[in-house]
Formats: C-alpha cells, sequence, structure tokens
C-alpha cells in the first residue's frame, strides 16, 4: 500500500456525498460544512439543494449533483433539461447515468449521442458519466469506455451506490487501462475505508464519491 498517498490526497479526490432521500437541508448544509473543512473535491448532492447550497458556500467549494438518477432510463430531453437547470442554479459538476436499456439492446449510437448532448447542456460543467458496473459484462464495460471517450464528457463514473454493488478494484483497473488518456475515472460505492480508497488511487482513480471518508477522519480527529 502506497503511504505516500496521504490521508489530505484522499480528501482531495473526494466526491463527499450525501443522495439520500430523506435528506434534509440541515444535513445538505452540514455536509457542505465537512467539504470546506477537509477541502474535499466537492460535495455530491440531490438537485433539489444545488441552489440552496450553492448560495451557502459560494466559490469555496465546488457543487456536485446527480441527472437520470439513479435509474438512467429518463429520456435525453429528461436529461438535458436536469443537466441546465443544475448548472443554472450553481452545480459546477454533474453526475449522469446512462440509458442502460439502450446499452444492453445493442444501440450505443443512441447512448453516445445521448452523454453528447447531455455534455452540451452542462455547458463548460464537467460531467461525469456513471456506468454503474455491477449491471454490465466485460463487453459492455469495455464498450462504454469507447463510447464515454468519444462523447466529450470528463469522466466515467463507476456506480451510483443505489444499485447491488460499488466499484471494484478490477472495474477501476480497466477503465483506467482503456479510456482515453483525457478521460478521468471516479470509483463510487462502496469504499470502505482509508486503505480501500489509497487503492482505487493507486489504480487510477481520480475522484472517489463516498460519504466514509471524511467521517472516519472525523472520528480519528476526536480520539485524539
Amino acid at each position: 500500500m502506497n503511504m505516500n498517498i496521504t490521508v489530505q490526497d484522499i480528501l482531495n479526490r473526494c466526491d463527499h456525498t450525501l443522495l439520500a432521500q430523506t435528506a434534509t437541508w440541515e444535513e445538505i448544509r452540514a455536509l457542505c460544512d465537512d467539504g470546506m473543512k477537509y477541502h474535499t473535491a466537492s460535495v455530491c448532492i440531490p438537485p433539489s439543494y444545488v441552489k440552496r447550497a450553492k448560495q451557502y458556500v459560494g466559490d469555496r467549494l465546488p457543487i456536485c449533483t446527480v441527472i437520470g438518477f439513479p435509474n438512467g432510463y429518463q429520456t435525453t430531453a429528461v436529461k438535458c433539461f436536469e443537466a441546465r437547470d443544475a448548472v443554472e442554479n450553481g452545480a459546477d459538476e454533474i453526475d449522469m447515468v446512462i440509458n442502460l436499456g439502450d446499452l444492453r439492446a445493442g444501440l450505443f449510437d443512441c447512448v453516445l449521442e445521448e452523454i453528447r448532448a447531455v455534455k452540451a447542456a452542462c455547458g463548460d460543467k464537467l460531467l461525469k458519466v456513471i456506468i454503474e458496473t455491477c449491471l454490465l459484462t466485460e463487453e459492455e464495460k469495455m464498450r462504454m469506455c469507447e463510447i464515454v471517450t468519444l462523447s466529450g464528457a470528463e469522466y466515467i463514473k463507476t456506480s451510483t451506490g443505489f444499485s447491488k454493488a460499488g466499484a471494484t478494484r478490477e472495474d477501476v483497473a480497466l477503465m483506467r487501462r482503456l479510456v482515453g488518456e483525457q478521460v478521468l475515472v471516479k470509483a463510487a460505492g462502496g469504499i470502505a475505508d482509508l486503505e480501500d480508497a489509497r487503492a482505487f488511487v493507486e489504480l487510477g482513480a481520480d475522484r472517489l464519491g463516498t460519504s466514509r471518508i471524511v467521517k472516519i477522519v472525523k472520528q480519528s480527529e476526536e480520539q485524539l
């Protein structure tokens, strides 16, 4: 394990996440407070809280939100509307879910065109493409690496965290190997602890979608 990857290095890569259906503004505000205190890459929050969170943090912390979430079967028009609305409300980063049915049916051009349309709706804001690896075959994962590379999106992301499994080390290694050099990798879902986080970073994850790392750091501080 590479201990040269410090705890702060890991925090700097974290999209500090709260996407529970029951999340309250008080919980989102506390998430933002922690994100600012620990210098996380962003906070990833439900779209309904984006405007209020952006007003709260200003330029001190990027705001990330999700669209087509968590199932990905909304129409392209709806996803594009969601993306534009989120950007207008102050989102700096957008995590979208692909249409898994189209992928499973082999409609690769449709999947590509939808991602391109959502990227256009995002403008200059970052787009992360969630491919939900736990539901895909190896061939489908490989094809999605190719599609995301062609799409113009900045990131490929493993998982929503709302399906039957999250990121695996094998999937992150595969994605890092097969996506284009300009595409970054986000591992999300099931990142258990700092050792797990370090392993994902070593394998090529540029971002980590997790709620656990900040909690672990806070707990360790309380024990001092």
